[in-house]
């Protein structure tokens, strides 16, 4: 009975995986800053979210993702400019809250978790309309198919290693930022961190606009 995927190629493809999910992108940033406005638990529903929409690209890949983007290219490279655009408006949201007059100390003692956007929504819709994973379905993952073997269990695998090491990942970065960030609770502090997260922000919007 053959494998799903031969075996030496899977080790190649975790390599190239573990090298990508560790390097700083739009999502990991996105989850440092979520870390540092919103707190833990903001961080792993937005890891969720963006994890959620790596299935969506997954079934995507399944069903022919670089003949769609080679045939309607317009439609993905506008998808990220809307994704870049939501981004920076987050981040200038961050900024101009952070910019306002500072919090009185009990506000910054307060958890800062509170009711607004759904933190899982914001995560996929980042991850959504991140050039990074078009670029990774449409580029990387191919070579690793093996034409002459079914498809369905190949993505299967493939799709649990960058889920899981996504997850891994992206969930260190906002939970780190999410520790830190708990260490500063002084008013002037939270400024600094609401600079710190608009920034952020914008740099991960920025990120997504140069890899279109």
């Amino acid at each position: 009975m053959s494998l799903p995927v031969d075996p030496h190629l899977y080790l190649v493809f975790l390599g190239v995986m573990a090298v990508l999910a560790v390097t700083p992108g739009p999502a990991n940033l996105f989850a440092i800053a979520t870390g540092v406005e919103r707190g833990h638990r903001a961080v792993l529903l937005a890891v969720l979210g963006m994890n959620l929409a790596t299935l969506v690209w997954f079934g995507a890949a399944a069903l022919g993702l670089g003949a769609l983007v080679a045939a309607f290219p317009a439609v993905f490279r506008w998808m990220a400019v809307a994704g870049a655009a939501y981004v920076a408006w987050l981040g200038l949201s961050a900024l101009g809250k952070a910019l306002r007059s500072p919090p009185a100390a009990a506000e910054a003692a307060a958890p800062r978790i509170q009711p607004r956007r759904p933190a899982f929504l914001d995560g996929f819709l980042v991850q959504l309309s991140n050039p990074k994973a078009i670029l990774f379905f449409t580029a990387v993952l191919p070579p690793f198919l093996d034409p002459d073997r079914p498809a369905a269990p190949q993505l299967g695998l493939f799709a649990a290693a960058v889920i899981g090491m996504d997850v891994l990942t992206m969930s260190a970065y906002g939970l780190g930022g999410a520790a830190l960030a708990e260490q500063l609770d002084r008013p002037d502090f939270a400024r600094i961190f609401g600079l710190v997260v608009g920034c952020l922000l914008l740099a991960a919007a920025v990120l997504i606009v140069t890899r279109l």
